[in-house]
């Protein structure tokens, strides 16, 4: 595949250090671009501040450098991106495809369980209006169908977004921009043509490809990867503070996330060669599941 036709990305939001989870996702989407012989780009997330750690950005930048994981054009913080984000809103509203809402976190949970719907999702209360309450959030409007991709990993993912989510947030009642909507305009401001991610992420793809149509915007191939556990089988995350990768073996932690990414042991002597062989070994996974494909 030419250089030009490839771009991938690592978005992590600055809410801590990475973790081997993270490392994960990290080199995951290097090893593909670079497999791909295409363009590996990060985005630091920073969109929700009061999540965000300060310095974390930096410490994240400083432990993929120490993975010889680095960007190749200069890192986007989404932090200066909200005149983007407020275009597309804009865009939605004209269309008619996102509203108001007037509605708590309690008032959608009592709704949905007296309309016997899953908690959480929207009961579209304030599809026709918020009957003069004030507006603290914007939702975009769904339609009752269903949306499918084809993982590259996981094969053929169908979610009903209506039914199963309901008119999502695209910006908070906080004035913060939700993940849903700067990810789908980002991605293609980046010219992004393949998203490797987490799999706990996969239930957010059809969300991102109805905000991708709404906006006239190309779909990104997609590739969830395993989770990393710990030993009681939960994800590892920030929340549940999960160690920070060391960064002074770098060559360990590169052959034990290789090794959850399905890579062979390779016992580089050091980190250069250890990611030359792991690009090759990537490749070689590529070229196997195609011929499995076909």
């Amino acid at each position: 595949m030419p250089q030009s036709c490839y771009i991938g990305r690592f978005a992590p939001s600055p809410t801590g250090p990475l973790h081997l989870g993270s490392m994960a996702c990290a080199l995951a989407s290097w090893l593909d671009a670079r497999a791909h012989d295409g363009t590996w780009l990060v985005r630091i997330e920073d969109i929700d501040p009061p999540r965000d750690v300060p310095g974390a950005d930096r410490s994240i930048l400083e432990t993929l450098a120490a993975f010889g994981l680095v960007s190749d054009r200069p890192v986007l913080w989404q932090h200066d991106r909200g005149d983007a984000y407020q275009a597309a809103l804009n865009e939605l509203r004209r269309r008619n495809l996102a509203y108001g809402c007037a509605c708590t976190r309690a008032e959608v949970l009592r709704e949905a369980a007296r309309l016997q719907l899953a908690p959480g999702v929207y009961p579209g209360t304030c599809r026709s209006g918020t009957g003069g309450r004030p507006i603290r959030a914007w939702r975009f409007r769904t339609q009752s169908r269903t949306v499918a991709f084809t993982d590259r990993r996981l094969g053929l993912y169908r979610q009903n977004v209506e039914k199963e989510v309901g008119d999502f947030v695209i910006r908070r009642a906080d004035g913060l921009w939700a993940y849903q909507l700067a990810v789908v305009v980002d991605d293609a401001f980046e010219g992004v043509t393949h998203v490797v991610r987490g799999s706990d992420l996969i239930d957010n793809t059809p969300r991102q490809m109805l905000l991708q149509e709404a906006l006239n915007l190309p779909t990104p191939h997609y590739l969830h990867i395993a989770l990393v556990t710990d030993e009681a089988g939960q994800k590892l995350s920030k929340q549940t503070r999960a160690a920070a990768v060391p960064v002074d073996r770098p060559l360990t932690i590169l052959e034990t996330v290789g090794r959850h990414l399905g890579l062979p042991a390779i016992g580089a002597r050091n980190l250069t060669i250890y990611l030359q062989q792991a690009v090759e070994c990537w490749r070689e996974m590529l070229e196997s599941a195609d011929r499995t494909t076909h």
